[in-house]
């Protein structure tokens, strides 16, 4: 297929884990019936973005995969005939936690899984406390409806994720994201951050040729510690493989959206601009060093 339909499915999350659950199911359904064939989720959509602090009783909220989040989402994968990209806390092993990407394909199974790579550690995303980086590499997802570059939150500030990934053959990027603003910012510094990290992610698009799928939660979420909490900034969006957008979110909705995408395209814009082509990869070798002396 040329067009793929992809729906994005933009929600706050409460501590309400049925809710939550809810709310995504809902958004699923109704971008399935709207023709979407390509359902993506935010990033642990299942719960309250529990790394503002660090908790052990935390780990509580990870589960095994396969496990109950893909069997359930496999299910409605196959009962809508679509392929859905979930985002979920792994428990892989007893003190060994992953927060990973999975795939369902549209007859119920498990496509693939990406466990993020890049781990953040700032205030309000404590994120090492809980997770292990990744050690599955930069590999797309083959999938019924394409080759799905799936990198999540953190990975998409990193060139390099996104080229491999480009190298490796996807055909889509896809940013399931968790971000947002302190509130004590003002407002010039908040428009700031949510401009890089839209403009980041359109030139990996435009570097790579390639179409970029991010979504994003939305609302503010307490600090359990008595900080200021996160605005999740929404702004979910789908860029075209020249940075072009094709869809932008607000940043206070919740919202189920279909988004047309043609894959074809990239192949017209690859030729125009040729920067796979180009690429010195016999003077690149300094990029494996932690700096540049």
């Amino acid at each position: 297929m040329s067009t793929l339909n992809v729906g994005l499915v933009q929600h706050a999350c409460s501590g309400d884990l049925q809710q939550n659950l809810a709310k995504s199911i809902e958004g699923i359904t109704d971008a399935a019936e709207n023709g979407a064939k390509l359902v993506v989720l935010q990033e642990l959509h299942r719960s309250l973005y529990f790394c503002q602090v660090e908790s052990t009783d935390l780990f509580d909220l990870a589960e095994p995969i396969p496990g109950p989040s893909t069997e359930l989402f496999g299910a409605l994968a196959k009962e809508l005939g679509i392929v859905i990209v979930t985002s979920l806390f792994e428990k892989r092993a007893p003190g060994l936690y992953h927060n990973t990407a999975v795939v369902l394909e549209s007859d119920g199974s498990i496509a693939g899984k990406y466990r993020k790579m890049h781990i953040p550690d700032d205030p309000g995303f404590y994120e090492k406390f809980y997770f292990t980086p990744g050690d599955m590499g930069f590999e797309p997802i083959q999938t019924s409806v394409g080759k799905l570059g799936i990198l999540v939150c953190w990975d998409q500030w990193f060139p390099e994720a996104a080229r491999l990934m480009a190298m490796s053959g996807a055909e889509l990027l896809i940013y399931p994201t968790a971000i947002g603003w302190n509130p004590d910012d003002d407002e010039a510094e908040q428009n700031r951050q949510r401009d890089a990290w839209v403009t980041i992610q359109r030139s990996h698009a435009i570097a790579n040729g390639l179409p970029v799928v991010a979504v994003n939660r939305v609302g503010h979420e307490a600090d359990p510690a008595g900080g200021p909490g996160t605005e999740f900034w929404g702004t979910s969006f789908v860029a075209g493989p020249q940075g072009e957008f094709l869809f932008e979110a607000d940043t206070e909705s919740e919202l189920s959206v279909v988004v047309p995408v043609d894959l074809a395209r990239s192949e017209s814009v690859r030729r125009w601009w040729p920067y796979l082509r180009d690429r010195r990869v016999d003077h690149y070798g300094d990029l494996l060093k932690l700096y540049r002396d």
